[in-house]
């Protein structure tokens, strides 16, 4: 406990560190403020587009499409990372064509997911599924796959079924493996959607980022740029929270294997 409450202390004394140095550093530095405004006019410019721009549809906008995206990468991931890690067969035909679609970079197929689906938000979901699905996959396919023989055996002599040795032994030995995905995922969603936005939006928060740069409202920039921060960090506290809830509920001898 102390040792969390000096880490806290420690990391708040950093952040205020950090907003002095927003606030007085560009001044003290003779820096423009069309190129680094100082943190109370970024907060005066949140202000007025909360306002005049309606930052907070903007920000709900892009949230949705994270959620929506992050969810059901990390649901095709787990999917697919199972399959492919209970047959090995399976996992060297399609491995392949999984390493290429992964290699091919996710921004080069944001115009061609406009184009087909016009300015929605379904491109937005879309390109954040393609770049959750791969580290969700990775890791359930790699935890499935070295899971401790012995404790499978051990299942089969009660005569369980498969879905059982599933159930009790495989899926839960893939848990942790799964929250590591997920943390990972859970940023790269954020940046999945909005580079979906500056693509080809007409709403959310990268819409507002284009408009603002388009304007030469650096401030206006800098609004966008936190409020998608705090989202990531936001979405990242949930999968934390999330992991610690359900890991408390495991047996330590199946993690631990």
């Amino acid at each position: 406990m102390k040792y969390l409450n000096q880490s806290s202390a420690g990391s708040l004394v950093l952040l205020v560190l950090f907003l002095a140095a927003w606030q007085w550093g560009p001044g003290l530095l003779g820096m423009p403020e069309f190129v680094m405004p100082k943190l109370s006019r970024v907060a005066q410019e949140g202000v007025a587009m909360w306002h005049a721009s309606e930052l907070w549809h903007h920000t709900l906008v892009t949230a949705a499409e994270i959620i929506v995206g992050f969810g059901l990468g990390a649901l095709l991931g787990i999917l697919i990372g199972t399959s492919l890690g209970l047959s090995p067969a399976a996992e060297a035909m399609l491995s392949p064509y999984i390493l290429a679609l992964q290699i091919a970079p996710k921004v080069a197929f944001a115009p061609l997911f406009v184009m087909w689906l016009g300015y929605t938000v379904y491109p937005k979901i879309l390109i954040a599924v393609l770049i959750v699905f791969f580290p969700v996959m990775i890791n359930v396919l790699s935890a499935v796959r070295t899971v401790d023989p012995d404790m499978i055996n051990l299942v089969r002599t009660l005569n369980a079924t498969r879905w059982q040795i599933f159930r009790i032994v495989e899926f839960p030995s893939a848990m942790a493996a799964l929250f590591s995905g997920l943390r990972i995922a859970s940023t790269l969603a954020v940046i999945g959607v909005t580079v979906g936005e500056l693509v080809g939006g007409n709403q959310g928060l990268g819409f507002l980022l284009v408009d603002a740069e388009g304007q030469g409202n650096t401030s206006g920039v800098f609004v966008a740029i936190v409020m998608l921060t705090l989202i990531g960090v936001l979405a990242y506290g949930a999968v934390v929270w999330a992991e610690k809830r359900v890991l408390h509920y495991l047996p330590k001898a199946v993690l631990s294997h």
